[in-house]
């Protein structure tokens, strides 16, 4: 009997430093600014930010740097407003551009980073102002298919019967190089 009470207190510390460790990964992985690594937020404003959502990846080179913790909006002139959280050693120029982009033709939202040149840094809370919005794949597919209609004269989009079909121009002058 003691040697079984003995196996059962080893599973159960197993177990509990397991459950532990699946803990502290998911709040890592999931949140990544929950448990440890210093950060500092920044915000940035946008006319749209269709599809963007809180916990969006940020990237600068592709390499992720942060996550967005907010996305509201601003009653005075109805633009979004968006709150970023990234690692406190990362210093951006004043005049760096926040993007949204997409991975993939129709896959998740993400903000992208283009850091500028300028000698001054953001400072924590700051707003970044150049900002470039998420682009409509629905008005941009409508526009290409739909938009040139009204355009085109009626005569030139059925032939007529008495228009000869076009043959190519052909040359005989020789090609010189």
């Amino acid at each position: 009997m003691k040697q079984q009470s003995k196996l059962e207190l080893i599973v159960g510390m197993f177990m509990i430093v397991g459950i532990a460790a699946v803990v502290y990964l998911a709040l890592r992985i999931g949140a990544g600014t929950l448990v440890g690594g210093d950060t500092y937020e920044l915000q940035a404003r946008f006319s749209n930010t269709g599809g963007l959502n809180p916990g969006s990846n940020v990237v600068i080179s592709g390499v992720p740097v942060g996550r967005v913790e907010a996305i509201t909006l601003n009653t005075t002139d109805f633009s979004s407003v968006v709150r970023l959280r990234l690692r406190k050693d990362l210093k951006l120029p004043t005049d760096s551009i926040a993007s949204i982009k997409t991975s993939g033709l129709i896959g998740d939202k993400f903000l992208a980073l283009s850091p500028g040149a300028d000698d001054e840094v953001l400072a924590p809370g700051a707003l970044i102002t150049n900002t470039e919005s998420t682009v409509d794949l629905e008005s941009l597919i409508s526009r290409f298919a739909f938009g040139d209609v009204k355009d085109k004269p009626a005569a030139a989009a059925t032939p007529s019967a008495e228009t000869p079909p076009a043959t190519p121009a052909t040359s005989t002058a020789p090609v010189t190089q």
